[in-house]
Protein backbone atom coordinates (compact mmCIF):
# COMPACT_ATOMS: atom_id res chain seq x y z
CA UNK A 1 0.00 0.00 0.00
CA UNK A 2 1.60 3.36 -0.96
CA UNK A 3 1.74 5.20 2.15
CA UNK A 4 3.12 8.88 1.76
CA UNK A 5 1.34 9.69 -1.50
CA UNK A 6 -1.87 9.76 0.25
CA UNK A 7 -1.99 13.85 0.05
CA UNK A 8 -5.94 14.40 0.39
CA UNK A 9 -6.35 12.04 3.25
CA UNK A 10 -3.56 12.95 5.49
CA UNK A 11 -4.41 16.40 6.87
CA UNK A 12 -7.87 15.14 7.76
CA UNK A 13 -6.49 12.08 9.33
CA UNK A 14 -3.68 14.29 11.24
CA UNK A 15 -6.23 16.59 12.77
CA UNK A 16 -8.82 13.41 13.57
CA UNK A 17 -6.06 11.63 15.27
CA UNK A 18 -5.52 15.30 17.66
CA UNK A 19 -9.46 15.69 17.67
CA UNK A 20 -10.04 12.24 18.06
CA UNK A 21 -12.88 12.94 20.90
CA UNK A 22 -15.16 10.06 21.06
CA UNK A 23 -13.36 7.04 21.12
CA UNK A 24 -13.49 4.52 23.07
CA UNK A 25 -10.63 3.05 25.56
CA UNK A 26 -10.15 0.26 22.94
CA UNK A 27 -9.94 2.24 20.00
CA UNK A 28 -7.66 4.87 21.95
CA UNK A 29 -5.44 2.23 22.15
CA UNK A 30 -5.09 1.00 18.72
CA UNK A 31 -5.05 4.63 17.45
CA UNK A 32 -1.97 5.22 14.97
CA UNK A 33 0.55 7.52 15.89
CA UNK A 34 -0.06 11.40 14.68
CA UNK A 35 0.70 11.60 10.94
CA UNK A 36 0.90 7.76 10.40
CA UNK A 37 -1.37 7.94 7.01
CA UNK A 38 -0.32 4.72 6.23
CA UNK A 39 -2.81 3.51 9.18
CA UNK A 40 -5.93 4.64 6.66
CA UNK A 41 -7.17 2.00 4.76
CA UNK A 42 -6.77 3.47 1.48
CA UNK A 43 -6.41 2.69 -2.30
CA UNK A 44 -2.90 3.91 -3.98
CA UNK A 45 -5.09 6.03 -6.49
CA UNK A 46 -6.01 9.08 -5.92
CA UNK A 47 -9.25 9.98 -7.15
CA UNK A 48 -10.43 11.39 -10.73
CA UNK A 49 -13.26 10.44 -12.68
CA UNK A 50 -16.49 8.94 -10.92
CA UNK A 51 -18.40 6.57 -12.55
CA UNK A 52 -22.31 5.89 -11.16
CA UNK A 53 -22.78 2.52 -12.46
CA UNK A 54 -26.52 1.18 -11.09
CA UNK A 55 -26.90 -1.94 -13.28
CA UNK A 56 -26.21 -4.62 -10.59
CA UNK A 57 -29.36 -3.50 -9.04
CA UNK A 58 -28.93 -5.21 -5.66
CA UNK A 59 -31.38 -6.05 -3.04
CA UNK A 60 -32.42 -4.46 -0.62
CA UNK A 61 -30.38 -6.70 1.78
CA UNK A 62 -28.36 -9.43 0.73
CA UNK A 63 -25.55 -12.18 1.51
CA UNK A 64 -22.59 -12.41 0.35
CA UNK A 65 -20.69 -15.90 1.17
CA UNK A 66 -16.55 -15.25 1.07
CA UNK A 67 -15.00 -19.19 0.59
CA UNK A 68 -11.31 -18.00 2.06
CA UNK A 69 -8.16 -20.38 2.69
CA UNK A 70 -9.51 -20.21 5.83
CA UNK A 71 -12.85 -20.83 5.98
CA UNK A 72 -16.10 -18.96 4.41
CA UNK A 73 -16.73 -15.45 5.76
CA UNK A 74 -20.80 -14.69 5.64
CA UNK A 75 -21.19 -10.79 4.85
CA UNK A 76 -24.89 -9.18 5.26
CA UNK A 77 -25.12 -6.36 3.08
CA UNK A 78 -27.58 -3.54 3.53
CA UNK A 79 -28.21 -1.42 0.75
CA UNK A 80 -29.09 1.69 3.22
CA UNK A 81 -26.37 2.16 4.97
CA UNK A 82 -24.49 2.94 1.79
CA UNK A 83 -26.23 2.52 -1.70
CA UNK A 84 -23.36 3.22 -4.00
CA UNK A 85 -21.15 0.90 -1.82
CA UNK A 86 -23.96 -2.29 -1.59
CA UNK A 87 -24.03 -1.56 -5.58
CA UNK A 88 -20.50 -1.88 -6.08
CA UNK A 89 -19.94 -5.06 -3.86
CA UNK A 90 -22.49 -6.80 -5.03
CA UNK A 91 -21.64 -5.87 -9.04
CA UNK A 92 -17.98 -6.92 -8.68
CA UNK A 93 -19.23 -10.32 -6.50
CA UNK A 94 -21.84 -11.09 -9.47
CA UNK A 95 -19.00 -10.92 -11.88
CA UNK A 96 -16.66 -12.90 -10.25
CA UNK A 97 -14.22 -10.17 -9.58
CA UNK A 98 -13.52 -11.59 -5.72
CA UNK A 99 -11.97 -14.85 -7.11
CA UNK A 100 -7.90 -15.87 -6.34
CA UNK A 101 -7.96 -12.25 -4.26
CA UNK A 102 -5.29 -12.04 -1.41
CA UNK A 103 -6.01 -10.33 2.16
CA UNK A 104 -2.64 -8.26 1.28
CA UNK A 105 -2.84 -6.30 4.70
CA UNK A 106 -3.96 -7.38 7.56
CA UNK A 107 -2.79 -5.40 10.32
CA UNK A 108 -3.67 -6.60 14.27
CA UNK A 109 -5.88 -4.43 16.36
CA UNK A 110 -6.76 -2.31 13.18
CA UNK A 111 -8.09 -4.27 9.90
CA UNK A 112 -8.09 -6.54 7.22
CA UNK A 113 -7.65 -5.06 3.62
CA UNK A 114 -8.35 -7.38 0.71
CA UNK A 115 -9.97 -6.39 -3.40
CA UNK A 116 -7.08 -6.84 -5.80
CA UNK A 117 -7.48 -9.06 -8.44
CA UNK A 118 -4.91 -10.99 -9.12
CA UNK A 119 -4.91 -10.66 -12.83
CA UNK A 120 -3.35 -7.02 -13.45
CA UNK A 121 -5.26 -6.66 -16.57
CA UNK A 122 -8.49 -7.12 -14.67
CA UNK A 123 -7.60 -4.21 -12.53
CA UNK A 124 -6.89 -2.03 -15.06
CA UNK A 125 -10.58 -2.64 -16.20
CA UNK A 126 -11.64 -1.56 -12.72
CA UNK A 127 -9.39 0.78 -11.17
CA UNK A 128 -10.95 3.67 -13.51
CA UNK A 129 -14.58 2.67 -12.50
CA UNK A 130 -14.94 4.70 -9.40
CA UNK A 131 -17.98 5.54 -7.67
CA UNK A 132 -19.78 8.29 -5.44
CA UNK A 133 -19.11 8.54 -1.66
CA UNK A 134 -22.29 7.59 0.67
CA UNK A 135 -22.68 9.23 3.42
CA UNK A 136 -21.61 7.39 6.83
CA UNK A 137 -24.78 5.97 8.25
CA UNK A 138 -23.14 3.69 10.58
CA UNK A 139 -20.05 3.21 12.49
CA UNK A 140 -17.08 1.38 11.56
CA UNK A 141 -17.45 -1.11 14.27
CA UNK A 142 -15.82 -4.72 14.54
CA UNK A 143 -16.93 -6.50 12.30
CA UNK A 144 -18.24 -3.75 9.68
CA UNK A 145 -16.58 -3.58 6.11
CA UNK A 146 -16.25 -0.33 3.89
CA UNK A 147 -14.39 0.26 0.73
CA UNK A 148 -11.43 1.80 0.82
CA UNK A 149 -10.09 5.15 -0.64
CA UNK A 150 -7.33 7.58 -2.22
CA UNK A 151 -9.89 10.10 -1.47
CA UNK A 152 -13.25 12.02 -2.45
CA UNK A 153 -15.42 10.09 -4.66
CA UNK A 154 -12.59 7.34 -5.21
CA UNK A 155 -13.93 3.88 -4.21
CA UNK A 156 -13.65 0.84 -6.99
CA UNK A 157 -12.75 -2.34 -5.42
CA UNK A 158 -10.63 -2.56 -2.02
CA UNK A 159 -12.33 -2.90 0.55
CA UNK A 160 -11.38 -3.75 4.44
CA UNK A 161 -12.69 -5.54 7.88
CA UNK A 162 -12.82 -3.50 10.91
CA UNK A 163 -11.06 -5.94 13.55
CA UNK A 164 -11.46 -3.87 16.11
CA UNK A 165 -14.17 -0.52 16.93
CA UNK A 166 -12.48 2.10 14.59
CA UNK A 167 -15.09 4.80 14.67
CA UNK A 168 -12.18 7.26 14.31
CA UNK A 169 -12.59 6.37 10.74
CA UNK A 170 -16.55 7.64 10.66
CA UNK A 171 -15.53 11.51 10.50
CA UNK A 172 -12.81 10.77 7.81
CA UNK A 173 -16.11 9.10 5.20
CA UNK A 174 -15.16 5.87 5.05
CA UNK A 175 -19.20 4.48 5.21
CA UNK A 176 -19.56 0.44 6.13
CA UNK A 177 -22.21 -1.29 3.54
CA UNK A 178 -22.17 -4.54 5.41
CA UNK A 179 -21.21 -6.41 8.51
CA UNK A 180 -20.06 -10.38 9.04
CA UNK A 181 -21.90 -12.72 10.76
CA UNK A 182 -19.38 -14.43 12.88
CA UNK A 183 -15.36 -12.97 13.10
CA UNK A 184 -14.08 -16.61 13.81
CA UNK A 185 -12.21 -16.81 10.51
CA UNK A 186 -10.98 -13.72 9.70
CA UNK A 187 -9.32 -13.30 13.08
CA UNK A 188 -7.26 -16.23 12.21
CA UNK A 189 -6.43 -14.12 8.77
CA UNK A 190 -2.66 -14.53 8.16
CA UNK A 191 -1.08 -10.81 9.89
CA UNK A 192 2.35 -11.49 9.88
CA UNK A 193 3.59 -9.33 7.15
CA UNK A 194 1.74 -6.41 8.72
CA UNK A 195 1.68 -2.83 7.08
CA UNK A 196 2.09 -2.59 3.38
CA UNK A 197 5.89 -1.49 2.01
CA UNK A 198 7.41 0.88 1.75
CA UNK A 199 7.12 2.12 5.31
CA UNK A 200 6.36 -1.62 6.58
CA UNK A 201 7.64 -5.38 5.20
CA UNK A 202 4.13 -6.05 3.57
CA UNK A 203 3.55 -6.32 -0.07
CA UNK A 204 3.35 -2.91 -2.20
CA UNK A 205 0.14 -2.24 -3.99
CA UNK A 206 1.44 -0.67 -6.98
CA UNK A 207 3.59 -4.23 -7.37
CA UNK A 208 0.38 -5.68 -6.97
CA UNK A 209 -1.31 -4.01 -9.08
CA UNK A 210 1.25 -4.27 -11.76
CA UNK A 211 2.06 -7.68 -11.24
CA UNK A 212 -0.85 -9.63 -9.69
CA UNK A 213 -0.89 -12.64 -7.74
CA UNK A 214 2.56 -13.81 -9.24
CA UNK A 215 4.65 -11.44 -7.06
CA UNK A 216 2.03 -12.45 -3.87
CA UNK A 217 3.42 -16.00 -3.88
CA UNK A 218 6.90 -15.41 -4.60
CA UNK A 219 7.40 -12.93 -2.02
CA UNK A 220 4.95 -13.47 0.76
CA UNK A 221 3.68 -16.84 0.21
CA UNK A 222 1.65 -17.08 3.62
CA UNK A 223 -0.74 -14.56 2.50
CA UNK A 224 -4.67 -15.65 2.91
CA UNK A 225 -7.12 -15.21 0.12
CA UNK A 226 -10.47 -15.08 -1.20
CA UNK A 227 -10.82 -18.75 -3.35
CA UNK A 228 -14.41 -17.19 -4.91
CA UNK A 229 -17.22 -14.99 -3.55
CA UNK A 230 -21.26 -15.97 -4.37
CA UNK A 231 -24.40 -14.56 -3.49
CA UNK A 232 -26.04 -16.95 -1.30
CA UNK A 233 -29.67 -14.89 -0.29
Amino acid sequence: MRTAAFPIMAGAFILLLVFGGGCSKSEKTNTPTPGDESQAPSEEEEATEVTDTKSAQAPDQYTVELDTTKGPILIEVHHDWSPHGAERFYELVQNGYYSDVAFFRVIDGFMAQAGINGDPALNAKWRENRIPDDPVKESNTRGTLSFATSGPNSRTTQFFINLVGNSRLDGMGFSPFGKLKDMTVVDALYAGYGEGAPRGRGPSQALLQSQGNTYLKENFPNLDYIKSAKIIE
